[in-house]
């Protein structure tokens, strides 16, 4: 018996969307031919043949499916850069964002990690890729596999354990773009983790990629509220829109009484999002389980529980935005 076409058409587009990401469109299923248009640009050769073969191959094995027909077209891509900032450090925003890409990939989403915190990289050890060296194809640096299906380059990966960087800001700011100019191939969402602080990585990073959004992280604090003012004041005169803020080290709760404290005390980013008419998109608490499984180089957000909850909710609402903003552009 031949499969339903709603149920042709949805087993074709998830293994579409598994090979090729965003790279297809115009995607038709029609008398048992599956067609579609295949971006290929800043693609080699090889890796086009081998995404076809794989594509018209795992198509076929499908229930229904005679024939696949791949038109090749070269249009530059369009990757979205989703730019994760704060006024200070000591926020918990590297946790926060290797969790939000995390959270995005288990969405579905083709998703990739920039830490740009050039003098201080942690996102390797977060991922559980420390001591791998990224290869080099054509000039480009080719993004480091992990466990958890988000490629990631950091200067972690480059530099030796340890070492000090001690580099002015042009050389920071031309690190940054090895980082960002990569073979992210079939990547649709670039989550970049920057440093804290508002200097020359946060510039270059504005001028030069252009993000198409910006999330500001803080914790509760009064102080640490003045500091991503400051960061989104600067997103606000590079022209980078704000996609909302969130709050981390929200709440402890006590794992021997169940108790609820607030150490650094409660709802100050969200009292500041509304005032300054931006988007609250969710807290993150205060959870010695985070901070363990970030030691372990095992982010919670790939699990379950109501920690992994928390980031996906908020995962939700950026991606929700970015793809809302998208349809209008």
């Amino acid at each position: 018996m031949a499969r339903p076409l709603n149920q042709l058409e949805n087993a074709a587009e998830q293994k579409i969307a598994d090979i090729a990401g965003n790279r297809a469109s115009a995607v038709r299923v029609h008398d048992g031919i599956v067609s579609m248009v295949l971006n290929v640009a800043e693609m080699d050769k090889l890796a086009r043949d081998r995404m076809e073969i794989a594509l018209k191959g795992d198509l076929r094995q499908i229930d229904g499916v005679e024939d696949v027909r791949i038109v090749m077209t070269a249009e530059k891509m369009r990757r979205r850069i989703i730019a994760i900032g704060s006024g200070k450090g000591g926020v918990g925003k590297s946790t926060f964002s290797a969790n939000l890409a995390v959270a995005m990939q288990r969405m579905g989403r083709k998703v990739g990690l920039v830490d740009a915190d050039i003098y201080g990289p942690s996102q390797p050890r977060l991922l559980s890729c420390e001591g791998v060296k990224p290869q080099v194809d054509e000039q480009k640096l080719v993004p480091v596999p992990n466990a958890y299906n988000v490629p990631l380059l950091s200067m972690g990966h480059l530099a030796k354990p340890g070492q000090a960087i001690a580099w002015r800001g042009p050389m920071a700011s031309n690190a940054l773009a090895q980082l960002v100019d990569a073979h992210w191939d079939n990547i649709t969402d670039l989550v970049v983790d920057l440093p804290p602080g508002t200097g020359d990585v946060q510039m270059s990073m504005m001028q030069k990629h252009k993000p198409d959004g910006a999330l500001i992280v803080s914790t509760p604090q009064d102080l640490a509220l003045m500091d991503a003012t400051r960061a989104i004041s600067l997103f606000d005169q590079g022209k980078v829109p704000i996609i909302g803020m969130a709050e981390n080290m929200a709440g402890y709760i006590c794992p021997h009484c169940n108790e609820v404290s607030d150490p650094f005390g409660v709802g100050g980013a969200e009292a500041a999002a509304k005032t300054m008419d931006l988007p609250f998109l969710g807290r993150i608490p205060l959870d010695p389980a985070i901070r363990k499984s970030s030691d372990a180089g095992a982010p919670l957000a790939a699990g379950d529980g109501p920690q992994s909850d928390a980031f996906a909710a908020i995962a939700k609402r950026v991606l929700t935005w970015v793809d809302s903003r998208q349809e209008t552009q």
